[in-house]
């Protein structure tokens, strides 16, 4: 299999270029990509740093590195473009027809694509991940009503990394609650969560996946068993039925699509402008 690399390079936190040039490389499955992020390249000798790893790189590979950039700086930008590389600028790319459709110039301002420039919609993201912080495996429920979602499922399906991601990248607050083994015997919701039934949603996997999961946490344990992990799906599947709670299997899928696929089965608006008090979908 070809190997090539591929430098992330910005002059601020990276994560735009890093983003977005990593799902482009997605696209060429029949490659090998070695990913290195050079971050904050903002002066001319770290400019120059950068160039010389993009040599050495291209010297080691031989075949010309790949340069997902999104530097503002013409000469830090002219510095890493005499390296042997194929330098691929994200932001030039866009800027030009951007600049020709609207009749104005961009003004550049460096990392102001994730920089403070919405304070509103920064400190509701930082307010929903407290909450979901503070609410992670059903350790709080004196304030349930105030989440936009509240997280269901057997233990290791994926509730809690879900829930952050919900709250980090989509500002929403996410509370997540296990379905314990007696709330699977007498299939039954737990009382606290009776009168909050629109917020719910479910989690499930494939029991082959959540007991290898479970196999790392507590190998050969009762818990970790593939009987016991066969059954919590199968009790968990039928209590979402039960109650009419939308499920997603997070067996194939990564931690970003599931939360995306979240929000788009329930219709949910994101960064705080939905009401809390609104249910995010009908039964």
């Amino acid at each position: 299999m070809m190997r090539r690399t591929a430098f992330f390079i910005s002059d601020s936190t990276g994560i735009t270029a890093e983003n977005l040039g990593r799902t482009l490389l997605t696209q060429f499955e029949f490659l090998e990509f070695n990913h290195s992020a050079l971050r904050f390249i903002n002066t001319s000798d770290r400019a120059e740093s950068a160039r010389r790893l993009i040599e050495r790189a291209a010297e080691q590979d031989g075949h010309p590195p790949l340069v997902f950039s999104t530097l503002l700086d013409s000469a830090t930008r002219a510095t890493l473009q005499t390296a042997h590389c194929v330098y691929l600028d994200l932001f030039e790319t866009f800027i030009n027809r951007l600049e020709h459709e609207l009749g104005v110039c961009s003004q550049p301002v460096r990392g102001h694509s994730h920089g403070l420039t919405d304070h509103e919609h920064y400190f509701s993201r930082m307010d929903a991940i407290n909450y979901t912080l503070s609410h992670d495996d059903g350790c709080a429920v004196a304030h349930l009503d105030e989440a936009d979602i509240i997280m269901l499922g057997v233990s290791r399906t994926g509730k809690t990394p879900t829930c952050l991601y919900l709250s980090l990248h989509y500002g929403v607050r996410a509370a997540n609650f296990p379905i314990t083994e007696d709330d699977l015997d007498e299939m039954r919701l737990p009382k606290v969560l009776l009168p909050r039934r629109t917020k719910l949603f479910g989690l499930t996997t494939e029991p082959q996946r959540l007991q290898k999961i479970r196999q790392e946490r507590l190998p050969n344990s009762r818990y970790a068993s593939l009987k016991q992990c066969e059954y919590e799906v199968r009790q968990a599947e039928a209590l979402y039925r039960k109650f009419g709670i939308p499920c997603l299997s997070t067996t194939l899928i990564s931690i970003e699509e599931i939360a995306a696929t979240i929000v788009d089965m329930v219709g949910m608006e994101c960064s705080r402008s939905l009401p809390t008090a609104a249910p995010l979908y009908s039964n």
